[in-house]
């Protein structure tokens, strides 16, 4: 069984990708699109069982080896997906996207998931739930914070850990979130995105919540190359 890791860098594979190419634009429904071209791409190989969703900006911050027995030994898989009374939440929901998505039923939560294989199948094979969000979920209605987080927590909401394994900070209040770059990396910063927040795993409290880190700039791979045997596990 292996997992895969999915992203802008996925190699496609011809015999599962329309003859027309996709652009996907951000916050738009084609970012939804190409994610499920992704994932159609990957369950292509059997022995995939764990599907990740990371961007080029995203690291990884403990060893394969880890990851790997994280999603293997998981009840659940992770997906964040929130009911925010919010004006980022629920104000965001289109009433024509009754009946298949109720206001009460509507979600947000981070684009960057991970999905077991049958979870991957149920979003590549969605034909309920597409249609109303690429007609009526249009910005300032972002679809990949909506789409995938209200459709699986009403078909599989028991299968749904409603956390991602990817930290991203957001404490600084802008449209995107912070980004880190050489002057930011150091065996502190590390160790706190690594066990700095407690969550639940197979209903137990943990200090290992994060698998994944972003975003991070170019300028941050020299000290992050020197800082991965000791503190990543990585060389």
């Amino acid at each position: 069984m292996r997992c895969r890791l999915i992203g802008p860098t996925s190699p496609p594979d011809p015999s599962s990708i329309d003859a027309k190419s996709l652009v996907a634009e951000w916050g738009k429904m084609t970012m939804c699109d190409a994610e499920r071209r992704l994932l159609a791409n990957a369950l292509l190989d059997i022995s995939n069982e764990w599907f990740v969703l990371v961007s080029e900006s995203c690291i990884p911050i403990v060893n394969f080896n880890t990851t790997y027995q994280y999603f293997l030994n998981s009840s659940q898989s992770f997906v964040m997906a929130i009911d925010d009374p919010g004006p980022y939440g629920r104000g965001r929901y289109n009433w024509n996207m009754t009946p298949e998505v109720e206001l009460d039923q509507w979600r947000k939560g981070s684009q960057w998931f991970e999905v077991d294989r049958e979870l991957a199948i149920e979003i590549v094979m969605d034909v309920v739930y597409h249609p109303k969000f690429k007609d009526f979920c249009r910005p300032s209605c972002y679809a990949d914070e909506h789409y995938i987080q209200t459709m699986l927590s009403i078909e599989a909401p028991q299968a749904l850990a409603n956390r991602s394994v990817t930290w991203v900070d957001w404490s600084r209040i802008a449209a995107h979130p912070a980004r880190f770059g050489r002057r930011d990396i150091t065996e502190e910063f590390l160790r706190e995105v690594q066990e700095g927040q407690t969550c639940l795993y197979n209903g137990q409290n943990t200090t290992l919540c994060f698998l994944f880190a972003r975003k991070f700039a170019p300028s941050a791979l020299e000290p992050l190359l020197e800082l991965a045997p000791a503190v990543l596990g990585f060389g």
